[in-house]
């Protein structure tokens, strides 16, 4: 007798219809399309948020600085963040110098990027039709177009993710170790993007080729292993680096109380985003100081809002729930096509249910699927910081889920619950559209009535098997393009036409009840150059608070320069011409030449509270501003001692006082070093802002 060993069955594609000549024209036509479109007017943001694009300005400078992130090339303290973002833009400016293209360019390369990519994926297995509806559906979505002009990481992270789906695919698809090592990469460079938002799709990708893979179960796990060894080599020689170089010459690790890039991972970028506990941040529980601190994130956490907190009630970041991602704040954002997108998921894998164990197309919905779930439930309860602009991390998940999951059923439109399937999408997708566009009601006001009338013709077309052929098929598909894109296309068409600034940013206009500032205030993005709510820099009017003010703040009031006495003492939150919590510091002409004389002699020409202050002056200039206490002027970096040697060693020109000011978050080593140096260096005022010669 003679025993063979049994082979893996690995699935075999189906052979990919004969290439038609329109597939590449159409391809040529998406990309070409999206870069563009990323790239136009790019010029107008200026250094959008300006506390990333002075680390990338320090990293063009100073290599050490390019390798942790710095905030100053002179490597005082880093980002928040781990730096791999930084050093696409930072290589960029080393080459083309400091300015917002070669900044904002990569960006939006890497935008392009991600549509490729996603095309690719999709087609592979779903065909060209199915390809090129994916990456028209994430080119169009609202925050991926702001996103992917914008300097924050997530441009990169969401081309890594996609990555990471790509190469578990391909395992999937062969059964290869190598590919499951490649996903493990991807991941691991993600990790170094923006830390633990990565880890959000790992069960996804686990989970579907522990499902799926070809070879038997321990190999299947014994590779999963190798792809979590591949993720920790790929991130961890920075994390291990970082750990043991000499913390006395690094600079200071950002969002950190103990200088420890892991504190920094597991608690303010790790754990401490779910359950609110983030120390070191602006919220009530997370570690604000200060009277003025407490005050301010009482009032945003309840007193000052409808319903208890900004975005409706639940805290500071808004109210949390199942129906977050629909709220107004996040919805004109990412949840047009959401509802589609989990229909067509229950649909779809229907459709492959008496498919192999290895079939591709069903592990296809259960990877994109579980990274709609996961990603979107895991925002919608998350307890800590959390900001409209993450859901682009949802984007890749609905807009796959839309294409294969419309070309799977339409080529099974004969059969009446797939016809039946098709229409309700169509009608829940028209709701979705209504919904969204009804918030904003001088925005395209007669848009949403077109939109009804299109999904409710295409919704009944489909439902009668003879408009489903022939040349009125087209007729209706496109009607069904209109109903899904024509709203994101008009949200992505004024965040392209909109300058915006600031670190809290949002796509589209401005909406009803939603909120684009610090904590829910106001419209889209975080501070216009007057220092007001919503970070559009067009010229239009700000959203104010409710009453015209902000808690504390007397009617009419910005949080520029005269929201510092207002407050007691508090930095402004953002805007004029020290800049504040949530936008840069804007310099006169004038400032900026006095920042510059003698520079040469100086490590750092000045030295404001807040990471958001010194940006401003530091980009004019180019040279190192210390940004004391980081980003939000809570960090105990310097200690007053160290600033002191600093300033009796005269490596410290100038102290510029207002901006994060030195009250909510900052009645630590921000404020002693505030109090120490007016009670003993001499004021005066250039263009409204007051600074002090430290070495006079």
């Amino acid at each position: 007798m003679t025993t063979t060993l049994e082979q893996p069955k690995v699935e075999t594609p189906e052979p990919p219809p004969a290439r038609r000549r329109w597939e590449p024209w159409a391809l040529a036509a998406l990309l070409v399309g999206t870069a563009v479109a990323y790239i136009w007017g790019l010029g107008a943001s200026g250094w959008a948020n300006s506390f990333y694009a002075a680390a990338v300005q320090a990293g063009s400078e100073s290599w050490k600085a390019f390798f942790f992130g710095s905030s100053d090339a002179a490597n005082s303290i880093t980002v928040d963040k781990p730096p791999m973002s930084l050093w696409v833009m930072s290589l960029s400016v080393r080459v083309f110098g400091l300015n917002t293209w070669a900044m904002l360019v990569p960006q939006a390369l890497l935008g392009a990027g991600s549509v490729a990519l996603l095309y690719a994926t999709v087609k592979r297995w779903f065909g060209a039709a199915a390809g090129l509806l994916a990456g028209l559906v994430l080119a169009l979505t609202p925050i991926a177009v702001l996103m992917f002009r914008f300097n924050n990481p997530d441009a990169l992270l969401v081309l890594l993710m996609i990555a990471s789906v790509w190469a578990m695919l391909r395992a999937v698809e062969d059964g290869r170790t190598r590919w499951m090592v490649l996903t493990g990469v991807f991941v691991g460079l993600g990790f170094l993007t923006k830390q633990l938002q990565v880890m959000l799709v790992v069960p996804p990708l686990a989970l579907t080729y522990l499902l799926a893979g070809p070879p038997k179960f321990g190999k299947r796990l014994a590779q999963c292993f190798a792809a979590l060894g591949a993720m920790i080599v790929s991130a961890g020689w920075w994390l291990l680096t970082v750990e043991l170089w000499p913390a006395s010459s690094r600079p200071w690790i950002g969002g950190s109380q103990n200088n420890s890039i892991l504190e920094l991972t597991l608690g303010y970028n790790g754990l401490g985003r779910l359950n609110g506990e983030e120390t070191g941040s602006v919220t009530p529980g997370g570690g604000a100081r200060g009277e003025a601190g407490a005050a301010m994130g009482d009032a945003m956490a309840g007193g000052g809002f409808p319903g208890g907190g900004p975005g409706g009630g639940g805290g500071m970041w808004g109210s949390t729930g199942i129906t977050r991602m629909f709220e107004s704040a996040q919805g004109g954002q990412i949840a047009w096509l959401i509802p589609a997108a989990l229909i067509l998921l229950v649909a779809g894998l229907a459709v492959r249910g008496r498919a192999p164990r290895t079939d591709t197309h069903r592990a296809s919905f259960v990877v994109w699927g579980l990274w709609l779930l996961v990603t979107g439930l895991t925002f919608s309860f998350m307890a800590g910081i959390f900001h409209a602009y993450y859901t682009v991390a949802l984007a890749p998940a609905v807009a796959a889920l839309v294409a294969i999951g419309s070309v799977t059923l339409w080529r099974r439109r004969d059969t009446l619950w797939v016809r039946a399937v098709l229409a309700v999408t169509l009608l829940a997708t028209a709701a979705m559209s209504w919904v969204l566009l009804g918030r904003s009601a001088s925005f395209v006001p007669w848009l949403k009535w077109a939109v009804v009338v299109a999904g409710v013709l295409a919704a009944v077309a489909v439902l009668i098997p003879a408009l489903t052929r022939g040349r009125i098929a087209a007729v209706v598909t496109l009607a069904a393009l209109f109903t899904g894109l024509a709203g994101p296309t008009a949200y992505a068409v004024d965040t392209i036409a909109t300058p915006h600034t600031g670190s809290i940013v949002s796509a589209g206009p401005t909406v009803e009840g939603g909120r684009g500032g610090f904590g829910g205030m106001g419209g889209p993005g975080g501070m216009d150059g007057a220092g007001r709510m919503g970070g559009r820099t067009d010229g239009g009017a700000a959203p104010t608070m409710p009453g015209g003010a902000a808690p504390g703040i007397a009617p009419g009031a910005t949080f520029g320069a005269s929201a510092t006495d207002s407050m007691g003492g508090m930095g402004a939150m953002g805007g004029g011409a020290a800049g504040g919590l949530l936008s840069g510091s804007n310099p006169s002409a004038e400032l900026v030449a006095l920042l510059e004389q003698d520079s040469g002699n100086y490590t750092w020409v000045a030295a404001a509270i807040g990471s958001n202050s010194a940006s401003g002056y530091q980009l004019a200039t180019e040279d190192p501003v210390m940004p004391i206490g980081g980003f939000n002027g809570s960090d105990p970096s310097p200690t007053l001692e160290q600033f002191q040697q600093y300033v009796a060693d005269g490596k410290i020109h100038y102290f510029i006082a207002g901006g994060r000011g030195g009250g909510m978050g900052g009645d630590g080593t921000a404020s002693e070093i505030s109090t120490w140096v007016q009670a003993n260096f001499t004021a005066v005022t250039v263009d409204s802002v007051t600074l002090y010669d430290l070495t006079s």
